[in-house]
């Protein structure tokens, strides 16, 4: 549960997870388990580290939320099993000692390279390699607040054996998320969301273009044969969602099983929605956000028009699912992961 919540999912869920873990899966979980590095104190008593404090200048973080609880990023885990030999983290006087209302960013694993920008221990690393989960994340996001497009690449390598949809739940989501909730003092031409954004679409790019070198190389039809046209999902971002990161992470997911899929990207109204649709004719459409509580319009307009039609809507918040038409073709799904073996079942059945 600890893990998990450190990644950015809801403690109600990593309960309900760790509650619903088979033995096996307890075991495994427990011997892998990574000790994340430990907060850096400025002028801490080891000399040997560095403190990453000065390449994150202007970067601003509330010490806590309301209710008093830290944010998970800035938490030092405790040690257990084959973690005891670990150093053990700052005690409360070494932490009492930091000024209050200002966090320090966790040290990266692998320390820094060339300029100061931190960088994954070990160069590239494919997203299915046994990297620590956690410790990737933070690394991400102290990456990207860095603004190290380097950095950013190496964590987010899609190897030719990698599969997106691990590599957004696990990695590149949890750390979007984590990235959203910072308020950072940034500098003209200065913007983390769009350094993690760009790297990640980039991964996501390389990624199809091999897959599809592979695919055409073994005797299989391109991306554009009608045979591969004929079951295409049409997967819509929120109106407001400026990177749909989730609409293209779900495509590449599609892609790697084997199915098609496309985003559609820019302004589209209701009416602009349905003409799509249209043309398009796709087996499936997909509304994939990562907002709480996204515009529905495109929904509703789609289905009105087109009531046969498989919609399928990725909303978390129960709040927003109230506002969803109601009908036997519209389903919520509350997960990424969900959402994919979703639009599969029906792909598959038609």
């Amino acid at each position: 549960m600890r893990r998990l919540t450190l990644e950015g999912v809801a403690p109600v869920d990593a309960a309900r997870a760790a509650v619903e873990a088979g033995d096996a899966e307890l075991e495994v979980a427990t011997r892998t388990a990574p000790a994340l590095p430990a907060v850096q104190v400025e002028g801490g008593a080891d000399g040997d580290e560095q403190d990453f404090s000065e390449q994150f200048v202007g970067t601003v973080e509330a010490p806590a939320d309301a209710e008093g609880e830290a944010d998970p990023a800035d938490a030092t885990p405790s040690t257990s099993g084959d973690e005891a030999d670990d150093p053990a983290p700052p005690s409360g006087r070494e932490r009492s000692e930091e000024p209050r209302g200002r966090a320090r960013l966790r040290a990266l694993p692998g320390g820094a390279t060339g300029g100061g920008a931190p960088a994954a221990a070990g160069g590239p690393r494919s997203a299915a390699s046994p990297a620590p989960t956690s410790g990737r994340v933070s690394a991400l996001v102290d990456a990207a607040l860095a603004y190290s497009r380097t950095a950013c690449d190496n964590l987010l390598v899609l190897g030719p054996d990698g599969d997106p949809a691990v590599w957004w739940t696990e990695l590149v989501e949890p750390a979007w998320l984590r990235l959203s909730e910072r308020t950072v003092l940034a500098g003209p031409g200065e913007m983390p969301e769009v350094v993690l954004a760009t790297a990640a679409l980039r991964a996501l790019r390389n990624y199809i273009e091999e897959f599809e070198r592979v695919m055409v190389e073994a005797g299989g039809p391109p991306a554009n044969h009608p045979s591969r046209m004929r079951k295409i999902v049409l997967v819509f971002a929120a109106p407001d969602e400026v990177v749909p990161l989730s609409a293209h992470a779900l495509a590449a997911a599609l892609a790697a099983q084997g199915s098609m899929a496309r985003i559609v990207t820019g302004p589209a109204s209701t009416h602009r929605s349905v003409e799509l649709v249209t043309m398009v004719r796709p087996t499936a459409v997909v509304l994939a956000t990562t907002q709480n509580k996204p515009d529905l319009d495109v929904v509703h307009a789609v289905n009105e028009s087109y009531p046969e039609l498989p919609i399928f809507v990725g909303l978390r918040a129960d709040a927003a699912a109230t506002e969803l038409p109601f009908g036997p073709t519209v389903q919520r799904v509350r997960s990424f992961t969900g959402l994919l073996h979703e639009v599969l079942a029906v792909i598959k059945s038609r």
